[in-house]
């Protein structure tokens, strides 16, 4: 009813995949790696698992199943192993014991495999195929060509086999061939096997199936004298050695005799006070006590057994039996010392003596006795030598690795040569004190940390080694007790303690003292050693640059159709004068995108502005943005601030004037404001200089060459007013560049008039600070700027 229970509980389990087949049959030709069956299994929630618990009755020819997923569910496997060989003949019935686990749910069942006959397969069994082969014992009174054997191989007679005897059977070894017909008969030789007493003959037989199937097999004959001609002994001579303490009636030895109902009894010495034999049963017996010191002639004795049938006495053999009586050995050897107890340290020299033991054996004094050294902790230890009675230190003393010393245990075996054999054993416990050998290391290294770390930072660790044992008893010491770093004692972790300025110090060294403890059975002796350590401090953008002057105004006269250079920004990180690399940018002020910037340089795009071009002043406040560039996070910034005025150009302008003014940061700014005065023609004037243009071009081409060769005349030797002016023009102008504030210059309508009736320009140059050219008159220093 349990059975019935745990099938259903399974069968549950399967979850309608498959149901699993309880009873398998199986054809006794699969070979290894034939799989059985497989088995389907639902386990979603858990990872399944499917074991064989038994195999009834007992075999290795199951493999454990197998469980693999696939595509959702659990597909099991029984296959056979490699050492299966199916009999149905010998075994064709075995229960599977399978045993099936999801998650807590357990269930078993039993699995029936039925070995089927296979009929188309023959195989030869007992023991006429095994390594011994069949041994088969037959009277030397066999009819000759008598059958002695069969080999019962099942399915002979159906499958026409051809039995053949592959062995040689050729005389002097042989009386004649032995025979073996299609039927698994082994018949007598034609001559019989008279005469071929106690001779044994191996037949190498060959049984063929058709044409792919084969065994061989041994058969072996054992002649038997006839029991009625004879009796014999199956040894002539033996040799038996006892002891002297064998108690009377003790078994010696049991001698035997072939014959027909035979008896035992000792014919010499006549009479035998020491010895007696069994009459039926040939058992040799102690009659008396085989004391050598008491009894004369005990330790050699010859006895001279004789056979015979009870019914023909005169039918009988004889067998010379040699008795011998050794002395013994009652008193193991005596040893000094008889007990070692040392210490010793692990750089004691290899060859060093630790004790001579002096044994003697009671029983046989000035015998030569056996020493051997034994060793029990650690087992197969080779840190002690025994050369001949002397104990030494072997070359593999050491005790830097775990267990390999700190104490040896061992014994000395002294055997004797008596019998039985006696043993006296020396016990040895040698003490192998540590010695601190080694000096610790550790490696040096780098470590890195930011300059804005926390102070408690660790940084790394410090490893130290050291060869001797224990291994890790080592402590870490900052040698020259920096105050910005600490080393953990105990661990080597370096911490950092204070704060870091990558700006004042970019790295530091620490020199770490390592220290070893308790590697010495002295606990004040200790080594130590040094390794550098390495900190490298990175480096943390924590300074924004600065721009000076952080003000700027300037006063900018405009040429249709041309870009020019407004101002160039200075801006550094005075913290960090090697951080040169800033990104600009324009945040605010920038209407109607006039303004661009080249790295620092703020250029004014005047080529968006298409005809008309505006004809008012107009300021432009602009906001720069100043940030670090490069690897460095964060990006600190700062911003510049930048006024332009834009005074539009006139055909008519007169004179014009760049004018910045700059403000330092712990000034006020000073507005400057700069008028200049400029004709604008009427429009009637403006048509009749069209009109009459055409009329005047030839004279104004000859005025124009006239004009070109003065101006090169000048160019090529300027007199000294026009170096000087020339001069002070760029120097004014660097002037304004560095922060300088120009004076506004007024002039009235009616002064402007009378100087430009007055004025004449004979020299030529060009602004260092704009590039433009422009003419001016060597006397008055008045300039005209011309259109690029």
């Amino acid at each position: 009813m349990v059975l019935f229970r745990s099938l259903a509980l399974l069968a549950l389990a399967i979850s309608d995949l498959s149901c699993l087949p309880w009873f398998i049959n199986v054809s006794e030709s699969e070979g290894p790696g034939t799989s059985l069956h497989s088995f389907y299994f639902n386990c979603s929630s858990y990872i399944p698992t499917l074991k064989l618990l038994s195999v009834q009755p007992h075999s290795t020819f199951f493999n454990p199943p197998s469980l693999t997923r696939w595509q959702g569910i659990y597909v099991g496997k029984l296959t056979l192993s490699s050492s299966a060989r199916l009999d149905a003949l010998a075994v064709n019935h075995y229960e599977l014991q399978l045993q099936f686990t999801c998650g807590s749910q357990v269930i078993e069942g039993p699995l029936t495999v039925d070995v089927q006959r296979d009929t188309g397969r023959v195989q030869c069994a007992g023991r006429f195929v095994s390594p011994a082969g069949e041994v088969i014992q037959v009277p030397e009174t066999v009819t000759p060509g008598a059958r002695l054997y069969t080999l019962l191989i099942p399915g002979l007679e159906l499958q026409g086999a051809q039995i053949n005897i592959t062995s040689a059977q050729d005389p002097p070894y042989f009386p004649g061939p032995f025979s073996i017909s299609g039927h698994g008969w082994l018949q007598a030789p034609p001559q019989g096997l008279k005469g071929q007493a106690q001779k044994i003959f191996q037949l190498q037989v060959l049984v063929t199936f058709g044409s792919s199937q084969s065994c061989r097999g041994m058969l072996t004959v054992k002649v038997l004298p006839d029991p009625s001609s004879q009796v014999s002994f199956l040894e002539q001579n033996q040799n038996i050695t006892i002891p002297e303490d064998l108690v009377p009636g003790s078994k010696v030895v049991q001698v035997q005799a072939q014959g027909f109902d035979v008896l035992y009894e000792i014919i010499s010495p006549v009479p035998c006070p020491l010895f007696s034999v069994g009459h039926v049963d040939g058992v040799v017996r102690t009659t008396a006590p085989l004391d050598l010191v008491r009894a004369t002639g005990a330790a050699a004795t010859v006895l001279k057994v004789k056979a015979f049938e009870r019914l023909r006495p005169w039918v009988s053999g004889e067998l010379d039996l040699t008795v011998n009586v050794t002395t013994i050995n009652r008193w193991p050897p005596r040893c000094l010392p008889a007990l070692l107890v040392t210490q010793i340290p692990e750089t004691t020299p290899v060859g060093t003596v630790l004790s001579t033991f002096t044994c003697t054996d009671p029983d046989s004094p000035g015998s030569t006795l056996d020493y051997q050294l034994w060793f029990h902790s650690p087992p197969g230890s080779a840190s002690l030598c025994l050369s001949d009675r002397v104990l030494e230190v072997n070359a593999t003393l050491d005790c830097d690795t775990p267990g390999a010393c700190f104490q040896q245990t061992a014994s000395i075996l002294v055997f004797d040569g008596g019998q039985p054999l006696m043993t006296t054993e020396v016990p040895i416990l040698v003490m192998v004190t540590p010695v601190n050998e080694f000096s610790p290391t550790c490696v040096s290294h780098t470590f890195r940390v930011r300059e804005d770390a926390r102070p408690s930072t660790l940084l790394g660790s410090v490893v130290g080694t050291d060869m001797d044992y224990p291994h890790n008893s080592i402590e870490y010491h900052n040698w020259g007790g920096s105050a910005t770093f600490a080393v953990d004692r105990l661990r080597g972790e370096v911490h950092l303690l204070g704060p870091l300025d990558y700006e004042q110090q970019t790295s530091y060294r620490l020199t770490v003292l390592v220290t070893d403890l308790s590697q010495d059975q002295n606990p004040t002796i200790h080594r130590s050693g040094f390794c550098t350590i390495t900190i490298e401090v990175e480096d943390v953008n924590d300074h924004a640059p600065a721009c000076e002057p952080p003000f700027q105004e300037l006063t900018i006269h405009t040429f249709p159709g041309r870009n020019m250079v407004v101002t160039t920004l200075s801006c550094r990180v005075p913290q960090e004068p090697q951080r040169r690399a800033f990104s600009y940018s324009i945040v605010g002020g920038n209407s109607q995108s006039r303004f661009s910037l080249q790295g620092a340089i703020l250029l004014l795009n005047d080529l968006v502005w298409g005809p008309p071009w505006p004809e008012q002043p107009r300021t432009y406040e602009l906001l720069i943005r100043v940030a670090d560039a490069g690897p460095s996070i964060p990006h600190l910034s700062t911003t510049a601030t930048v006024i332009v005025h834009l005074v539009p150009w006139r055909a008519s302008t007169v004179a014009t004037s760049t004018h910045r003014t700059t403000v330092p940061s712990v000034m006020t700014p000073l507005l400057v404001t700069d008028i200049e005065a400029f004709w604008q023609p009427e429009p009637w004037f403006v048509v009749v200089l069209t009109v009459t243009s055409a009329l005047l071009l030839s004279a104004l081409g000859w005025l124009l060459i006239r004009f070109l060769q003065g101006l090169a005349q000048v160019l090529q030797a300027p007199s000294k007013p026009a170096q000087a002016l020339l001069l002070n023009s760029k120097q004014g102008t660097e002037g304004s560049i560095e922060g300088f504030t120009d004076v506004p210059r007024m002039e009235t309508p009616q002064a402007l008039s009378s100087t430009m009736s007055l004025q004449h320009f004979d020299g030529r140059a060009q602004d260092s600070r704009t590039g433009r050219d422009y003419l001016f008159n060597t006397r008055t220093g008045a300039r005209r700027w011309l259109q690029g």
